[in-house]
């Protein structure tokens, strides 16, 4: 056993919760789903193609960019967003390392 981690966790394990609980919904799955490789979306464009209401979806795009899975910038009065994806896969690369290197 491992007490070392009982009471806290490594660094690079902070962002976890949040990527995971980001990730562990079906609506947000989907909204990434829509991006095509290297594409920015606004608000409109996903809710053009949602069956949330554009404040649901506001609220999910929040917990994504909150999380770190989505870059934003706000460009005259629209906000685009993109999938982090450095970000994700350096945050899921974390736990596959410690799995290899401890299972």
């Amino acid at each position: 056993m491992k007490r070392s981690y009982s009471k806290a966790l490594p660094k690079e394990w902070k962002p976890l919760s949040k990527v995971f609980t980001a990730l562990g919904d079906e609506h947000r799955q989907r909204m990434l789903l829509l991006f095509e490789k290297g594409e920015r979306l606004n608000v409109g464009q996903i809710v053009e193609v949602s069956p949330l209401s554009r404040s649901a979806v506001s609220h999910h795009l929040k917990v994504l960019k909150e999380a770190g899975v989505l870059g934003s910038e706000k460009v005259g009065k629209e906000v685009y967003f993109w999938i982090d994806g450095d970000y994700v896969a350096a945050t899921l690369q974390n736990v596959l390392s410690y799995l290899r290197e401890n299972h």
